[in-house]
């Protein structure tokens, strides 16, 4: 994979990045490399896109049990978001501000300022959405 931009945040430090886009009301931009800029005609028509880029750490292999942000208990690392993951990819849904050139202003940012872009895509409700009948650890997490 070759990144496509980079993404610009007031996050610097792990500790401080929130932990998921919906419980973020920080600005952040997308800066598309001007190679890659005509991908984005058209994706001002939408409000919301999914941001797919790189996480600073590197991929953790021995790290596959993890204490997920609102758990105690120890779990898989893919039945969590946590970052720590063999392959350091990272995916939001984020709100679209504005597209201005190769830029996209948008708002939910949960990353950390410099993190590489490797994909934009829509959001789209018909084919996003699903109702949840079962959310793992999250339905029985312990309350610290």
């Amino acid at each position: 994979m070759i990144p496509i931009g980079v993404i610009h945040t007031p996050f610097t430090d792990p500790e401080q990045t929130p932990i998921q886009p919906s419980r973020s009301d920080a600005a952040g931009t997308v800066e598309v490399y001007p190679n890659f800029a005509a991908g984005l005609e058209g994706i001002e028509g939408f409000s919301h896109i999914y941001l797919v880029f790189q996480f600073f750490t590197t991929g953790d292999q021995d790290c596959l049990l993890v204490k997920p942000f609102l758990d105690e208990r120890e779990t898989g690392v893919f039945s969590t978001r946590y970052p720590l993951r063999p392959n350091p990819i990272g995916i939001s849904v984020v709100r679209q501000l504005r597209r201005a050139n190769n830029f996209i202003h948008f708002e939910g940012a949960d990353m950390l300022d410099g993190s590489l872009l490797l994909d934009i895509k829509p959001y789209l409700p018909d084919f996003d959405v699903f109702q949840a009948t079962r959310t793992g650890w999250f339905q029985n997490r312990s309350k610290p």
